[in-house]
C-alpha cells in the first residue's frame, strides 16, 4: 500500500514540477534533499505531525508557520497536500519515489554493490565503469558495502534489479540442487 501512496503523490509531485520546466525539477530536487536532510535532524518535528492527537488543522498551521517564505511555493502546496489527506507519515518514501523518478529521467544510475571483501578504488572505477556502459547510463551514483557471509562475489542492485555472482548463492543452488537429485 505505501508503495502505491509514494508512487501516486511522487508522480504528482514530478508532474507539478515537470509542467514548471525542466529547470523546476531540479529545483525541486534540491529542494527536497535539503528538506529530507533537515527532517532527519528534527525527529521531533515528525513526532508532532505524526501524533494522532494534534488536528489536521494545528498540523496545517505549523506546515504554513515553518516553512512559509522557506520553500517553493509549489514544495509548501504539495505539504499542505499530504497533511490533509494525512499521508504526512509516507513523505520519505515519496521524496524517494520523486529523487529516483528525477534520476531516471537525467539517466543517473544508482547502484548498491556488496562485495566479500574491500573493492580497491580500480575494482570500484571498473565496477562503476562497466555498470554505465551496460545501463546506458550517463552518471553513476555507487554505494559499495561489504558482507563476509557472501564468500567471494559480489550482488548488484539496480532498481528492482539485482545480479548476484556470489559465492554464497552458487553453494545454495547447488546444495539445492543435490537435494532435489537425492529427493527425486
Amino acid at each position: 500500500m505505501a508503495k502505491i501512496v509514494s508512487k501516486t503523490y511522487g508522480e504528482a509531485l514530478f508532474e507539478v514540477a515537470a509542467e514548471a520546466g525542466e529547470a523546476k525539477i531540479g529545483e525541486l530536487l534540491e529542494e527536497i534533499e535539503v528538506l529530507q536532510k533537515i527532517l532527519a535532524e528534527n525527529p521531533g518535528f515528525d513526532a508532532l505531525m505524526l501524533h494522532p492527537g494534534v488536528p489536521k488543522q494545528e498540523k496545517l498551521q505549523v506546515v504554513e508557520t515553518v516553512f512559509k517564505g522557506r520553500i517553493s511555493e509549489e514544495l509548501a502546496g504539495f505539504l499542505r497536500i499530504v497533511v490533509t489527506k494525512e499521508r504526512y507519515g509516507d513523505l520519505g518514501e515519496i521524496f524517494d519515489y520523486y529523487i529516483a523518478k528525477v534520476k531516471e529521467r537525467q539517466k543517473i544510475g544508482v547502484a548498491y554493490v556488496t562485495t566479500a571483501v574491500a573493492l580497491s578504488e580500480a575494482q570500484k572505477q571498473a565496477v562503476c565503469s562497466r555498470i554505465q556502459q551496460t545501463g546506458g547510463y550517463r552518471k553513476m551514483e555507487m554505494h559499495y558495502k561489504t558482507d563476509a557471509s557472501l564468500i567471494g562475489g559480489m550482488v548488484i542492485r539496480i532498481g528492482d534489479r539485482v545480479v548476484d555472482s556470489s559465492i554464497r548463492t552458487k553453494l545454495d543452488q547447488l546444495t539445492k540442487q543435490l537435494l532435489d537429485i537425492q529427493l527425486g
